[in-house]
């Protein structure tokens, strides 16, 4: 559980249409930073550019295509492949999510964000990230780890960051425990929270039986922003 009488980071890769999971995590937070320059990965897919969705009840994966260019490419530097990988989305999500409860309440919006004008794939997933935010009313201060140029890698790299904007308690995703040093954390004073998404079930549309783990866009175009808001992403305070 979270300490609200300390200031909390979370920090994470910009994802691409994220899963709740990721903004569960912003809305315990109080300071949330996008760590936008790290390295992109050379091969495969990966949640920078690639997200989960439900269609005719099977999942499947809604990529989108990124230059990583030779050598060493950072992700706030990776851009689109030229074309109208865009359009291509939104008609996926449309062949997917057309029939569902909210989806024409909420699809003009969600067709906004992809059309959103930009040839960096980290710069679309802030924008789609933040804005999403807006609409379930998660307010945070939202930063990125290219603000600070913090030179050291790993365990220690993340508490620089911490360090950067006066933060004590460090929410991390489960994965994390991995490979996170722990001791390390202890000796700069810093709590390590480890983030869990509230068990959330709801009716997804040609589906009986319950997936998880999909782009906030199933839980939008299922259940809508009010109902997100009311039984994961209420008022803290």
């Amino acid at each position: 559980m979270v300490d609200k009488m300390k200031n909390t980071v979370g920090i994470h890769q910009p994802n691409f249409a994220p899963w709740l999971g990721y903004f569960y995590k912003i809305y315990e937070s109080d300071v949330f930073i996008f760590l936008d320059d790290v390295q992109v990965q050379k091969k495969g897919a990966s949640y920078s550019n690639r997200v989960t969705i439900l269609g005719n009840g099977t999942t499947q994966y809604l990529t989108v295509p990124i230059l990583k260019g030779e050598g060493y490419t950072n992700l706030n530097e990776a851009t689109f492949f030229k074309g109208n990988w865009n359009i291509k989305a939104i008609k996926t999500i449309q062949a997917n999510y057309g029939k569902a409860n909210f989806f024409k309440r909420n699809f003009p919006f969600v067709e906004e964000l992809f059309m959103f004008k930009t040839d960096y794939i980290a710069e679309f997933n802030i924008n789609f990230i933040t804005e999403i935010c807006k609409k379930l009313d998660i307010n945070v201060t939202f930063k990125r780890s290219s603000e600070f140029s913090v030179e050291k890698t790993s365990t220690d790299r993340l508490i620089a960051l911490i360090n950067s904007v006066d933060c004590d308690v460090y929410i991390s995703g489960k994965g994390g425990d991995n490979y996170q040093e722990h001791a390390k954390f202890e000796d700069a004073n810093i709590d390590l929270v480890y983030s869990e998404l509230p068990v959330f079930d709801y009716a997804q549309f040609n589906n009986e039986q319950f997936v998880k783990g999909l782009s906030i866009l199933d839980a939008i175009f299922n259940v809508g922003y009010e109902e997100l808001k009311e039984k994961l992403f209420h008022k803290k305070y």
